[in-house]
């Protein structure tokens, strides 16, 4: 018998800059990065996609990429920056997708250029995954505009759209060549957006991190309250524990262990069946709430761990529960009859993440459902 084997490694490495005001002439974050990479022998192109409701508060901003990024040489800025709406529902629209793989197509934009997205996670989760799949992956830059894009999903690997209402279901794995995050963006936040956009933070120290958990408890208020010094420090350090994570083993996720989806089997099923109406951020926050109430009620987790991080979450302003969570008609909670759609989504056997402690989190294949349903009612009587 005969046979062939290949095998081989590739390396990915892209930076994370912090910055304020990227666009401004004395700024040279981005002019800098971009002027490293430009090659004498050709001219590479520049495709600019933002989010339409981050641009209605910025309105200037138009201007100033173009006086930005029209005058570096061995780049061209096409004619055209395309405006798409923000939120989840440009996860939603085919059309929108293949709207920008037109684009890149109609401006040539090729494997040596850059499509550049501006705007939150759900807009760089598009416009990631467009240029994924055009020319087999065409370069992207992303400019996260959100607490949570730049503190979780505008810094990671992942790209993706939802599909038949399901999230995520296509996407791709495809780093960017680098992300700028610019303070300045978060000033024209809602304030439902700024305080939603912590539960990544809340997530990660608490399967990662104690002392980060114990620096947002003492600074909650502050953080509910606008203080950008303090966002500032936890947007730096969410992204450095999810960073370290994503380059620890496993990037691509091909197994079905995914410590940083403690609890999202919930949230994103809560996601699709509120119509997306709650925020991820919010979503996330009732998963975090439910699966930590069950560690406790395993016997996991003591219960004055579980009313800190109960707390927290109230103290920034998240729900901790939702009507969905119950039984409905005599029939299971729509949410809890999602697992198997989560073990779907892992690609494998069932994997979720509980807690053992606060910045301790161990891995289960399996969930008592009665026992699911008591962790329900306890966060129903703590929600007020």
């Amino acid at each position: 018998m005969q046979y062939l084997q290949q095998s081989f490694n590739v390396r990915f490495s892209y930076e994370v800059f912090f910055t304020r005001n990227l666009f401004e002439s004395a700024n040279t974050r981005l002019t800098g990065f971009l002027s490293a990479v430009a090659d004498p022998a050709f001219q590479k192109k520049l495709l600019i996609v933002l989010d339409e409701g981050m641009l209605a508060h910025h309105p200037l901003l138009k201007q100033q990429i173009h006086t930005c990024l029209s005058a570096i040489p061995g780049f061209q800025l096409v004619p055209e920056m395309i405006t798409v709406p923000g939120g989840e529902q440009v996860k939603n629209d085919d059309a929108l997708l293949f709207r920008l793989v037109d684009a890149i197509d109609q401006y040539k934009i090729d494997r040596h250029s850059y499509v550049i997205g501006i705007g939150g996670g759900s807009l760089l989760d598009l416009v990631g995954f467009a240029a994924a799949i055009s020319h087999r992956g065409v370069k992207h830059i992303r400019i996260p505009t959100t607490v949570l894009s730049q503190n979780d999903s505008g810094i990671g690997v992942k790209n993706g759209v939802n599909y038949k209402g399901k999230k995520n279901f296509l996407g791709s794995f495809a780093p960017p060549a680098a992300v700028f995050n610019d303070e300045a963006f978060l000033t024209t936040l809602q304030a439902r957006d700024w305080c939603a956009g912590m539960v990544e933070a809340v997530k990660v120290a608490l399967i990662k991190d104690a002392p980060f958990f114990e620096w947002m408890e003492t600074h909650a208020d502050a953080l509910a309250g606008g203080n950008m010094a303090d966002m500032q420090y936890l947007i730096y350090q969410c992204a450095a524990l999810h960073l370290q994570h994503i380059g620890g083993g496993d990037p691509f996720e091909s197994g079905s262990s995914r410590p940083l989806d403690f609890g999202h089997w919930s949230a994103h099923k809560l996601e699709q069946l509120t119509h997306f109406e709650l925020r991820h951020g919010e979503a996330v926050a009732i998963g975090i709430a439910l699966d930590s109430v069950y560690a406790f009620l395993l016997g996991w987790l003591d219960e004055p761990a579980m009313k800190r991080i109960l707390q927290l979450l109230k103290k920034m302003q998240q729900p901790i529960w939702h009507p969905l969570l119950e039984k409905q008609a005599g029939g299971p909670s729509p949410v809890i009859a999602g697992l198997e759609e989560f073990r779907e989504h892992l690609g494998g056997r069932l994997t979720i993440t509980l807690l053992r402690a606060i910045g301790k989190g161990e891995e289960v294949h399996e969930l008592d459902l009665e026992l699911l349903y008591k962790a329900v009612d306890i966060c129903k009587k703590n929600q007020s």
